[in-house]
C-alpha cells in the first residue's frame, strides 16, 4: 500500500516494560525481515500527551474521578443484581483527585457506536451495554485504550490491523475519538485468530506461540513469512508456495476469510522444506551453520565444505534446521551419535542382536581396512559383504559408525568420515557384542 511502517511499543504496564519484552518484539520482526521505516515509539515514554488527553476530557465533562475499589463494586452489583461491570456510582460524586483515584470515560447511553471494518463489515455496538471504563488507572498512569488513540491520531495512523479479540475495545477508543474531536478515524480490520487443533485459541500454555520458537527450531524466515501469509487469505490461483514480493502484490485485506485460521505446524513444516530444498549447496550450508551457532552447537570437527558436499542428501531429507544435527552428528564428533528415542533405541538393539551381525562386523573391518577408500568401493564391499553372508549388511554397520538405525546415504560420509574412525566404531561396536 505503499505506506509507512511505524513501530510503536505499548508498554504502559510499567510491570512489562522490561528490555527482553521489547527484544521479543523487535528480533522477530527483523528475523521476518518486516523493517520498520519510524520507531520504534514508546508508550512510556510519552505519558505526558495521554494525561493531557484524560485531563481534557475531565474538562470537557466525559470524564470522572472515581474511587471504587474492585471488591466494592461487586459488592454493589451483588446487592443490586447489577451484571453490567462497573455501576457509574461516582459519575455525579464530585470525588476529589487523590493517590487512589482513577478516572473513568463517561460512556453516552441510548447511543450506538458503528465501526467500519474492511474485514467484518459495519459492525454496531450498544453504548447501554458498554460501562464508564477506566482511562487513568488509581496509580496515576493512562491506559492503552486512551494511548492508542492519542498516537493513532498524533501518529496520523491510517490502518489498525489486530486481531478480532479487540474488536469490543474498538468502540471504546471511537468514544474518545470523538470526544477528543480528532477528526477522521482510521481504517479497521480484525483479523481471525489463530486456532489449533483442538479448535481452541493459540495459547503460550498449550502451543508453540513465539516467533523465536520458530527460528529456534528451524525455520526459514521466508518460509515462516509466506505460511503467516496464508492464515485467512490466500491466493485465487492456489498456489501457496511463492515470495514474499508476489503475495503483497495479491494480497487484500477484503479477501481475509473471517472464520478462525487453523494454524497447521504439518503445513508450515512442508512449505519449510520446500524452501529448504529450493537452497543451493553454499546457501544451505551458510545458513545450516549460521543455525548452529544460533543453538550453540559447534562441534570441534564442524566442517563447512562437508556440509555443502552432502547437501543434497541432507536437502531431501529434513524439514527444519533443527533435523539436520540427527543427520550429521557423527561425522562431526569423536564418537558415534548416542540415539536417545526409545523407541529407536529398541529397534537398534534388536538389530545387533540378529543373527549374523558379529560376522558382518567382522568380514566388514576386515574388508574396509584394505579396501580403496573411495565412496563407490566403500558401497560395493559393504554390500559384497551382504551378498557373502546372505544377510542385511548396511544396518549393523551404520549402527556401528552412526549411531543410528537411519540416515544419510552411508557410502559418500563414510568416505569423509575416513577409513581410520570407520574402522575403530566398528571394532569397538564387534567388542560389545562380545
Amino acid at each position: 500500500m505503499n505506506g509507512t511502517f511505524v513501530l510503536r511499543i505499548e508498554d504502559t504496564n510499567a510491570e512489562l516494560a522490561k528490555p527482553e519484552f521489547y527484544d521479543a518484539i523487535t528480533e522477530p520482526l527483523k528475523w521476518l525481515g518486516l523493517q520498520w521505516d519510524e520507531g520504534p515509539f514508546y508508550q512510556s515514554q510519552r505519558s505526558e500527551k495521554y494525561l493531557e488527553a484524560i485531563n481534557a476530557l475531565l474538562e470537557k465533562g466525559f470524564a470522572y474521578r472515581c474511587d471504587c475499589s474492585r471488591e466494592s463494586i461487586e459488592s454493589r452489583n451483588n446487592v443490586n443484581g447489577f451484571k453490567g461491570g462497573y455501576d457509574g456510582y461516582c459519575r455525579n460524586r464530585e470525588v476529589p483527585d487523590d493517590p487512589n483515584v482513577s478516572i473513568r470515560f463517561k460512556t453516552p447511553k441510548n447511543q450506538f457506536v458503528k465501526i467500519r471494518d474492511t474485514i467484518r463489515g459495519d459492525v454496531t455496538f450498544d453504548t447501554n451495554e458498554l460501562e464508564d471504563f477506566i482511562i487513568r488507572r488509581s496509580n496515576g498512569t493512562p491506559v492503552f485504550l486512551v494511548a492508542n488513540a492519542v498516537d493513532d491520531a498524533d501518529m496520523g495512523i491510517t490502518h489498525v490491523i489486530r486481531g478480532e479479540d479487540l474488536l469490543n475495545t474498538t468502540p471504546k477508543v471511537m468514544l474518545m475519538w470523538e470526544a477528543l474531536d480528532y477528526g477522521q478515524p482510521p481504517e479497521y480490520a480484525h483479523l481471525p485468530l489463530l486456532v489449533g487443533e483442538d479448535k481452541k485459541k493459540l495459547s503460550k500454555r498449550k502451543h508453540s506461540v513465539a516467533l523465536g520458537e520458530f527460528q529456534t527450531m528451524g525455520i526459514l524466515p521466508e518460509a515462516m513469512v509466506n505460511y503467516l501469509a496464508l492464515l485467512g487469505w490466500g491466493p485465487n490461483d492456489d498456489k501457496e508456495i511463492r515470495p514474499v514480493e508476489e503475495i503483497a502484490a495479491l494480497f487484500s485485506l477484503k479477501d481475509i476469510n473471517k472464520a478462525p485460521a487453523y494454524f497447521d505446524m504439518k503445513k508450515l513444516f512442508h512449505i519449510n522444506a520446500e524452501y529448504i530444498r529450493a537452497l543451493s549447496p553454499e546457501a544451505f550450508s551458510e545458513i545450516a551453520t549460521q543455525y548452529f551457532q544460533l543453538t550453540g552447537w559447534e562441534p570441534i570437527n564442524l566442517d563447512f565444505d562437508v556440509l555443502s558436499d552432502l547437501s543434497s542428501s541432507i536437502q531431501e531429507r529434513i524439514e527444519k534446521l533443527a533435523d539436520i544435527v540427527k543427520l550429521v552428528d557423527w561425522l562431526f564428533n569423536e564418537e558415534p551419535a548416542v540415539e536417545t528415542d526409545p523407541k529407536e533405541m529398541k529397534k537398534i538393539s534388536k538389530s545387533m542382536s540378529a543373527d549374523k551381525v558379529a560376522d558382518v562386523l567382522d568380514l566388514a573391518i576386515e574388508q574396509l581396512e584394505k579396501c580403496d577408500w573411495n565412496e563407490e568401493v566403500i558401497g560395493e564391499t559393504i554390500n559384497g559383504i551382504g551378498q557373502t553372508l546372505e544377510t542385511k549388511s548396511q544396518v549393523p554397520i551404520r549402527v556401528a559408525v552412526t549411531g543410528r538405525r537411519i540416515g544419510l546415504p552411508l557410502f559418500k560420509p563414510m568416505e569423509i568420515l575416513g577409513r581410520q574412525k570407520v574402522v575403530t566404531r566398528l571394532q569397538k561396536a564387534r567388542a560389545d557384542l562380545g
